[in-house]
């Protein structure tokens, strides 16, 4: 089992991680209160993202490097949009210890091998790589090598990419893998999810398989916790009035504690493969059907359908006893209403 921090993964309950993202808006007192919501809003964790603008491209106007698309953010070049997104790295420190303060699990995304060694030193309990950073298997053996578990996000990768990934991993002796299901869609529409391979994952890779979201509302969460997924991540945003780049896919506080309760509450309903009735329903069986005497009965007269029924409740003998019953003789006068028994019945 894959522990992160004193959370272990797979243990029943789903992993739920907020992502700050960008939705610091380079504030430092915002990025504290956000993680202070945070808290109380059901997550475990809080992700962070710990990379600059120039250890991911470079500052070039030329069209390879202009968003466009249809995108969120198009207009901006890479370098723009990163430089605005980034948060300045001396707040890792600060940020860990907030969110250990408020009882919080906090991990987060390096994006070259500098941010990994840095996250290193503050002792991250865990890696995350991004999607779009998959491909890179220099740096996720890099990351790997730290012997801490290691969170894959899949959303722009196919299966020999996800294959690829992984076992750099197990290059490097770092069995503790958990593989994303992701799209790279921002807001990723609801039908290009494709949830179900979710449960594939698991089969495909064996590894601890959980769901990174990028879909607008709280749906997608609960279905992918009914398939397996056993982390749920998030993006969340104190108050989208303030603005920022993940605003339009992120869940304010409110939004986010209704999806945590869902997922407890999907938890529940998943339960274990069980055909063993509980107690509580046990308790129910009263009011199933069995057989009763539905007309006074005479002794020595015949078991018929005019005379005996099988209706509700359930104190009387078994419904499949009812044809082997048919054609025998009441021992004695029966009353109508009287559940039937065996003793009731001449052999």
């Amino acid at each position: 089992m894959i522990t992160i921090d004193n959370f272990k993964i797979g243990s029943g309950k789903t992993f739920l991680v907020a992502e700050l993202s960008a939705n610091h808006n380079q504030d430092f007192q915002l990025a504290v209160d956000t993680i202070k919501a945070i808290k109380k809003s059901g997550a475990d964790a809080v992700k962070l993202q710990t990379f600059t603008a120039d250890s991911l491209t470079i500052n070039c106007n030329k069209k390879h490097f202009q968003i466009g698309g249809g995108t969120l953010w198009d207009g901006k070049t890479l370098y723009d949009l990163y430089k605005e997104a980034q948060m300045p790295l001396e707040w890792n420190q600060k940020l860990f210890n907030v969110a250990k303060e408020e009882g919080l699990i906090c991990f987060s995304s390096p994006l070259d091998f500098e941010t990994v060694d840095l996250l290193e030193s503050i002792n991250t309990p865990a890696y995350k790589i991004p999607s779009f950073e998959i491909t890179d298997l220099e740096l996720i053996k890099h990351a790997a090598s730290k012997q801490k578990p290691i969170i894959l996000s899949t959303g722009i990768a196919e299966k020999d990419d996800i294959h690829l990934a992984i076992d750099a991993c197990r290059k490097v002796g770092n069995n503790q893998i958990v593989l994303l299901k992701c799209t790279s869609s921002y807001p990723a529409p609801l039908e290009i999810a494709n949830l179900k391979t979710i449960s594939d994952y698991k089969n495909e890779f064996g590894v601890e398989v959980g769901f990174s979201d990028h879909t607008k509302g709280i749906v997608a969460p609960i279905v992918a916790t009914t398939f397996g997924a056993t982390m749920i991540e998030k993006h969340f945003i104190l108050d989208k009035k303030n603005g920022g780049l993940d605003a339009d896919f992120s869940l304010e506080p409110h939004e986010f504690l209704e999806m945590s309760k869902a997922v407890r509450d999907a938890e529940k309903l998943i339960g274990t493969i069980n055909y063993n009735l509980p107690e509580k329903v046990k308790q129910n069986k009263v009011f199933a059907r069995s057989i009763f005497v539905t007309n006074d009965i005479k002794s020595g007269e015949t078991f018929s359908n005019k005379n005996i029924r099988v209706i509700r409740p359930g104190y009387g003998m078994h419904p499949k006893y009812l044809n082997a019953i048919l054609g025998k003789k009441a021992k004695f006068d029966i009353e109508r209403g009287t559940p039937l028994s065996n003793e009731m019945i001449e052999e």
